[in-house]
This record gives C-alpha cells, sequence and structure tokens, in this order.
C-alpha cells in the first residue's frame, strides 16, 4: 500500500494542538467558537486532498466524498459507507496549550509525564502497554493538560485514510463518505447531522479504544437534574426559618446506593453519577448521569431518584425538591443487529489488517448511537486511545497507523462482497 504523503502521526500532532474543548453550559452550536478552528482546517484539507464536494455548513459539520472507483455497474451494488469522528475535547480537562510527547519503542515500565511528574501512567493500571504495545511509540501530553486523542486521533486515522484512498486506486472501494462533528463529548454531536445529506447507507466512528476493538453496543443514557428550592433567611435570625438548599442536597446525596456509583461498577452494571452541583442557599441544582444497558434498569433509577426525592421533602417540608430526567441516546445494539454486515465486515477488515477483533461493550456513548436511531446505523471502532479525559491520556503510534489501514480494508470488504452479497 502506498504511504500516504503526510504520516498519520504528523497529521495528529498538528490536530492535538488545536484547543477544541467544548462546553456543557454554552447556547451556541458548535459550543465553542474554537472548534470551527480545526472544523475549517478539516474542511480545507478535504479540498486539498481533491474532494471538490467537501462542505462545511452553519453548524460546523464537515462532510466529504470519496468517489468509488469502481466500474458503474459494480459501484451501483454497493452501500455508501460513511467514516466519522469528532473534533471536540473533553471540557473536564484543559486542552490549551498542549505540548504532545512521543515516548518511542516503549519497553514496558511507568510512563513519567516530563511537564508534571506527579503525572505517571502507571502499567499496573494500563495493562494493555505491557501486554499488547512493547515496542510501539507511545504519545501522550506533558502531564499538564489532556491530549486530546478522544478524538483526534479517529480524525487523523480518516484524513488519512482518505489519502490512502486516493494514492491506491488499485484497492476497490465504493463511495466513502467522511464526516467531521463537533460536541460530541456534551452529548450534542448528532443534534444537527444532516443524515441525508451525509448520503451514507451505513457508517462507523472511530471513537473506540485498544487495538481491534468493535464496539456496537453502549449504554441507554438519561441525564437527571435535581432542583432544590430553600428559605433563605440571614444566618443570624434564622432559626426555624432558614432552609439551606445545600444542606437539602447533602441528605439527597447521602440517600444515594453508593453501589450505584461509576466507582463501584464495571462490566454491564449500571450507574447513577452527579458530577455537577450549581447553586447557594436559596437554590441548589445537580445534574447526574443515569446509564444502564437494558432500558429497565434506567426505569428503576429513575424511579429510585423520585423515591429519594419524597423522602427528602418530607425530611424538608418548607423545600421543594423536584427531579426531571430526559434522555440522551440509547442502546445502539437495537439497531446494528438488524444490518449483521456492520460487524461481521469489520471483524474481517481488523483481521485483514493483521489483527484480532476483540467484541467490547460502551460503558459510555458515542454519536454512533444516536445516529443509529437516525436512520445510520453506526458501529464505534478503535482509534486507540486509552486513559481518556484525563491528563493521562495515551495513544500508540502504531495503533493508529492500524485503525487507517482498517478504514481501507472495511472499504475494500464492502466492494468486494457486495455484488455477491456475502
Amino acid at each position: 500500500m502506498n504511504a500516504p504523503k503526510e504520516s498519520l502521526l504528523d497529521r495528529f500532532l498538528r490536530y492535538v494542538k488545536i484547543d477544541t474543548r467544548s462546553d456543557e453550559d454554552s447556547k451556541t452550536f458548535p459550543s465553542t467558537d474554537k472548534q470551527w478552528d480545526l472544523l475549517r482546517l478539516l474542511h480545507e484539507e478535504l479540498l486539498g486532498l481533491g474532494l471538490k464536494d467537501a462542505t462545511i455548513d452553519e453548524h460546523g459539520y464537515v462532510f466529504a466524498t470519496v468517489p468509488s472507483n469502481l466500474p458503474p455497474e459494480h459501484a451501483m451494488k454497493v452501500p455508501v459507507i460513511g467514516f466519522i469522528a469528532h473534533v471536540d475535547t473533553s471540557p473536564a480537562i484543559t486542552g490549551t496549550n498542549v505540548k504532545p510527547v512521543i515516548h518511542k519503542n516503549y519497553q514496558g515500565g511507568d510512563i513519567v509525564l516530563p511537564g508534571d511528574t506527579t503525572q505517571v501512567i502507571h502499567a499496573s493500571e494500563y495493562p494493555n502497554l505491557e501486554k499488547m504495545y512493547i515496542g510501539m511509540d507511545i504519545v501522550t501530553s506533558d502531564g499538564t493538560t489532556l491530549l486530546g486523542a478522544d478524538d483526534k486521533a479517529g480524525v487523523a486515522e480518516i484524513m488519512t485514510a482518505v489519502e490512502l484512498f486516493l494514492r491506491n486506486p488499485d484497492i476497490p472501494r465504493g463511495i466513502i463518505k467522511v464526516g467531521f462533528t463537533p460536541d460530541e463529548e456534551i452529548g450534542k454531536g448528532a443534534d444537527h447531522f444532516d443524515v441525508k445529506r451525509f448520503g451514507a447507507d451505513f457508517a462507523y466512528t472511530m471513537d473506540g479504544g485498544p487495538l481491534g476493538e468493535i464496539e456496537y453496543e453502549t449504554f441507554n443514557a438519561f441525564g437527571a437534574t435535581v432542583t432544590i428550592d430553600g428559605v433563605g433567611v440571614h444566618p443570624g435570625y434564622a432559626k426555624n426559618k432558614l432552609v439551606n438548599a445545600i444542606r437539602v442536597l447533602g441528605d439527597f446525596l447521602d440517600k444515594l446506593p453508593r453501589e450505584l456509583s461509576p466507582e463501584m461498577t464495571e462490566k454491564r452494571e449500571g450507574y447513577i453519577h452527579p458530577y455537577m452541583v450549581d447553586g447557594q442557599v436559596e437554590k441548589v441544582q445537580l445534574r447526574m448521569l443515569l446509564r444502564d444497558f437494558e432500558m429497565t434498569g434506567i426505569e428503576k433509577q429513575e424511579a429510585l431518584l423520585k423515591k429519594v426525592a419524597n423522602e427528602v421533602q418530607k425530611m424538608h417540608p418548607k423545600a421543594k425538591v423536584a427531579v426531571e430526567v430526559k434522555e440522551s441516546y440509547r442502546n445502539m445494539l437495537y439497531q446494528i443487529e438488524k444490518e449483521p454486515r456492520l460487524v461481521k465486515y469489520a471483524e474481517d477488515a481488523i483481521v485483514r489488517a493483521g489483527i484480532k477483533p476483540n467484541h467490547t461493550i460502551i460503558r459510555g456513548g458515542t454519536d454512533g448511537a444516536r445516529l443509529s436511531y437516525m436512520g445510520l446505523p453506526c458501529p464505534n471502532l478503535f482509534a486507540g486511545g486509552e486513559a481518556i479525559h484525563s491528563k493521562l491520556e495515551w495513544v500508540p503510534v502504531q495503533v493508529m497507523d492500524k485503525a487507517a489501514e482498517t478504514i481501507v480494508r472495511l472499504a475494500e470488504i464492502w466492494a468486494e462482497r457486495s455484488a455477491t452479497k456475502q
């Protein structure tokens, strides 16, 4: 396979230096102006690669088409396949002034990040380092910021795959669509995604983790807001008058079962995660994530929150305790299983790239979860990043290269087999 003119690593290093942190409290879309910097750059680069139909719309979505290289009578039998990644990074950790560090030829042991030596990637906590990645080049930040491999690794992989398609015309492919989205990290990445305009029959998000990973089952995800209205009075004259909403909230949190917290759950166990508090004595709002692989689990969580709210209301009759629950996305499995080729061909593409496929569940979500319910079935494939949403985030260069190759092989397999519907 002819290599791209710009290495995937060089492309990735350019992208992570662009701050694209999203903002959950913003009223704009994208939620931050700085996401436009990378989105516009990607649009320009796609045009520069020769994809003449590359567009960027008013919401920041970047779409483009890699034309088929098949004879017309064959091309019409091949579904249009899309590849999607998001440009924004987590609001939890700063992405300003990212200084990527390449730890070449990793030979095992802990990795100390040079910008803040208290930040240490312990091999005991991330066993894939020594199990899978000995001899590879590991990219991290310097320890003072997020790296941004989630999901700029996916962005760089798709862009590299585009160049690989164009530089290897002997590899058969149908029509390929590529898409880059904003605001995935705050659950809004699919809000304005125009599935019809994108024009794919099926798609894959490049937003997964370790080498060979295929994900097509996500949490059912809901958000809950608990609003507590207290009674404000000068604390010096508060006897039998003051109702401190902060203390009421403390009683609410105390009643939540600790065994349902993220730090005490794993595998297929759901959780309730309080993650943000805003307010003062008179009024407090608590935001929570509700997650479970089954909708019955979500229904139990919602019932539990309302039960706790009722109990706390009785404890503080002068307060007002309200719970509001909203859906974010549902388990994508129910849509993916309608088209078995999506997963089968991904498995075979990974094998063709010389890797062993690994089926995992997503204890989280991707744009693909919502897109699957918008008419675009969309499993998630490995992008390589681990320790995401933290200063310890890392990604192996060689895994990113394999992800780009998997994209090419996946398009190849769809082209080869669609005529015979294997």
